[in-house]
């Protein structure tokens, strides 16, 4: 199908009309913790962040406002 260098060029040059040159990182970024997200899923095995520490102290108190 795409066996010619000027069939990927042409490729190429839509993928750079239909998304430019900004968001393309971002689309190869997505794909890629997308694959990695599914070879995690597939060997089941998932690496979870830690969830942040609770807070366990009373929150400060509000200074009360003045009535003038």
């Amino acid at each position: 199908m795409f066996e010619s260098p000027m069939h990927w060029l042409i490729v190429l040059a839509i993928v750079l009309i239909f998304f430019g040159g900004k968001r393309i990182p971002e689309i190869m970024k997505g794909f890629g913790e997308g694959i990695r997200s599914f070879k995690e899923g597939m060997s089941g095995t998932s690496q979870t962040p830690a969830a942040p520490p609770v807070q366990t102290a009373a929150p400060a108190p509000q200074p009360s406002e003045e009535k003038k």
